[in-house]
């Protein structure tokens, strides 16, 4: 059961990883507009965050701390999720790769609160 959990965490630290590159090249390639870079610069934020987050909860001393990571973790993802939907309903970016992103992002959502309602019990 250990392994399991060394290989769900490892994982999801790479498909993490690949998330937060995948969003860079996005932004890299949205339109140039004010509106954009203040979606940009959010979607960046949060994303990131989700990452940066997920590692430290890995890292966490007790249970308590592993929690508020990861509840951290899920406002971030939902963040992403609902950054991500905006550009795709302003067609600022509905491009296949944005909703591709988009998709994901509610899969990773989905991943973190179903792990921080595990770690309850």
């Amino acid at each position: 059961m250990q392994n399991t959990n060394i290989s769900f965490s490892e994982n999801m630290k790479a498909r993490l990883k690949i998330f937060v590159l995948e969003l860079i090249k996005l932004c890299q390639n949205l339109p140039k507009s004010q509106e954009v870079n203040i979606i940009k610069n959010q979607l960046l934020r949060s994303g990131s965050s989700v990452y940066a987050n997920y590692r430290a909860a890995c890292r966490a001393r007790s249970k308590a701390e592993f929690f508020s990571k990861l509840s951290i973790v899920v406002e971030e993802a939902d963040e992403t999720e609902m950054w991500l939907d905006l550009l795709i309903e302003s067609k600022l970016s509905n491009s296949t790769e944005t909703k591709r992103l988009h998709q994901e992002s509610l899969e990773i959502l989905k991943l973190m609160a179903s792990a921080r309602k595990n770690s309850k019990s």
